[in-house]
């Protein structure tokens, strides 16, 4: 197929991983006693992430930007955060309770919502630098939480220690609030542009109905004669 190029691909790679990430986080078949799940998942989810970059970057480099990649993209992230979090209400509740995932995926649909309506009204709606921000906080809260389902803090050098539970902790807090926040800009773009599409349509149709108005004809007064033929 054509539309299938090496970006898409690579889209399509990503989509793939995401039950490949599930079975590996949900299934026994890998040990949390060395740490063998979390590690694996851990370098799966990354690259599945990076892989959002570089299908973007090539498919504007190469000139290969379709439609079904545009429609596929999006998706890819949605499914792969949206899964990731489900799973990690069942690997580690303690950092991931249920109303987190409540909010990340509410917020995504969201979005996407707010996105098919402009597109619908015939304008965009173009990824913010918060929402970038947000998805790689997104990354690093994810990672983290993983990691912290087997270790609490990671060993250094001497005594110091990385200390993986406050990170996860902390930046569980920090994503909800950024995808708070990317969601209230989000809407707010939104609602301005829509605004502005509601005064315009309505301008353009009072000034048509102005133009279409039939014009009354004249009277005749009584005293006015017919002509005669």
């Amino acid at each position: 197929m054509a539309s299938v190029n090496l970006p898409n691909s690579i889209t399509l790679i990503r989509i793939c991983s995401i039950p490949l990430l599930i079975w590996i986080l949900s299934s026994g078949r890998f040990s949390s006693q060395t740490g063998e799940k979390e590690l694996l998942a851990s370098a799966l989810f990354i690259a599945a992430s990076m892989t959002d970059g570089i299908d973007g970057y090539l498919a504007r480099r190469r000139g290969q930007i379709t439609t079904i990649g545009i429609l596929l993209d999006p998706l890819a992230d949605k499914l792969l955060i949206a899964a990731a979090f489900v799973t990690l209400v069942q690997l580690n509740p303690a950092l991931v309770p249920a109303w987190v995932a409540v909010v990340v995926i509410g917020r995504e649909f969201l979005v996407s919502g707010l996105r098919s309506i402009a597109s619908s009204e015939g304008f965009t709606i173009e990824a913010s630098e918060l929402g970038k921000f947000k998805m790689v906080v997104q990354i690093v809260a994810v990672v983290a939480v993983i990691l912290d389902h087997r270790w609490k803090q990671w060993p250094v050098y001497n005594n110091y220690v990385f200390p993986i539970h406050w990170i996860a902790y902390a930046a569980i807090w920090f994503m909800v609030c950024v995808s708070l926040i990317s969601a209230v800009d989000y809407f707010a773009a939104f609602w301005s542009k829509i605004d502005r599409r509601v005064v315009k349509r309505r301008r353009r149709a009072f000034i048509l109905s102005r133009r279409r108005k039939p014009q009354a004809a004249p009277q005749r007064s009584d005293g006015d004669v017919a002509p005669t033929t």
